[in-house]
């Protein structure tokens, strides 16, 4: 019997793997040598782990996606890259993975996700999340605050961000984080379907004075508080910004 034929058949599969957050839960699931499908618009960009088969799909191409995913149990679902037509691309992905057969959907959606969000990408996260619901598909939701690797892109060549977020609070999480609170929810989901996990960092900060509705979500308090979901996930406090920063500048 050839090795190919004895490897165990994939039954998580993965989106956006070469980004950053995909990219990380991929290297985590590998680490705990869970195979897996990564599927992506360019499987040769797809990074080359153990028990990982990258395999072609873009989220618009419901024929693709339904091909890659038949098999498959659980779907790491990332956000679609912004474009007038996110949405339709999430709805797209996901009745693919219903008619796939496809059991369960962990979707990283956002913090305060809403109809009427300020944060207009959360009105988005809100109406993919309804979808899914729809769908008859098992579900988590992770729910990330704004990531904390995105501050530094906020400050100025003098070192001060300047935006209209007033005194309002956001509680930034790092990606490492996420990921590791991804994975644990992927290598048991069934202990977590149905549920909603808000994911904060430690501690909720404000920032002085992007994109407007960054801010102004900020300033409307609909990111301020803090979870226990990380910690809890994961095992681990969830990381503090500063110390984001600073891996993120090193």
């Amino acid at each position: 019997m050839s090795q190919a034929s004895e490897a165990p058949v994939p039954t998580i599969a993965v989106t956006g793997s070469t980004g950053r957050l995909g990219g990380r839960v991929a290297r985590r699931l590998a680490g705990r040598g869970v195979p897996q499908k990564l599927l992506a618009r360019n499987p040769e960009r797809a990074p080359r782990l153990p028990g990982a088969t990258a395999v072609r799909s873009a989220y618009a191409d419901q024929g693709a996606v339904r091909d890659a995913l038949v098999g498959t149990r659980t779907v790491f679902m990332v956000s679609a890259s912004e474009s007038a037509d996110r949405l339709a691309q999430h709805k797209a992905f996901v009745d693919a993975a219903a008619e796939a057969g496809v059991r369960h959907v962990v979707y990283v959606s956002f913090y305060g996700a809403a109809p009427d969000a300020t944060f207009t990408l959360a009105r988005d996260h809100f109406h993919t999340e309804q979808h899914i619901r729809a769908s008859g598909l098992a579900y988590t939701f992770l729910r990330d605050n704004f990531y904390a690797e995105f501050v530094p892109d906020l400050v100025g060549e003098d070192g001060v961000i300047r935006g209209p977020a007033g005194h309002g609070r956001a509680a930034f999480v790092g990606q490492d984080d996420i990921a590791d609170a991804a994975a644990s929810v992927l290598s048991r989901p069934d202990d977590h379907a149905g549920l909603a996990y808000d994911l904060t960092g430690p501690e909720s900060l404000t920032l002085l004075d992007a994109w407007v509705s960054t801010y102004t979500a900020i300033a409307s308090g609909e990111l301020d508080g803090v979870s226990d979901a990380v910690p809890r996930l994961t095992d681990h406090p969830a990381t503090p910004l500063a110390d984001v920063v600073r891996a993120t500048g090193s």
